[in-house]
């Protein structure tokens, strides 16, 4: 196994942490994966979102974005990366490491 580090965002707060840790993680050479579900979706929303991309692999649950009324493209989440609870177990499996905001 990498040295992976998995995120559970679920809190629509704290994305500066987020950003903080995904960057030192990722100039550390771990592998970040991260997983938006409940009001951690929102934060797709904001302009500092688009940090993460390129130092984390980005999932969004598709239930929870629909849910909070969102639509469109978000940055640095293809279609395939918009997925279900499904997405969140594979994450805790392949990563050594996991933390829930």
């Amino acid at each position: 196994m990498d040295d992976r580090l998995g995120i559970l965002v679920s809190s629509n707060k704290h994305l500066d942490c987020v950003i903080a840790l995904t960057k030192a993680a990722h100039d550390k050479g771990k592998k970040v994966q991260i997983f938006f579900t409940g009001q951690g979706v929102l934060l797709t929303q904001q302009p500092e979102f688009a940090k993460l991309v390129g130092k984390a692999k980005l999932s969004v649950c598709d239930v929870s974005f629909r849910a909070n009324g969102l639509e469109g493209e978000v940055p640095g989440v293809g279609f395939k990366d918009f997925a279900t609870q499904a997405r969140n177990a594979e994450m805790i499996k392949e990563c050594d490491r996991y933390l829930v905001f």
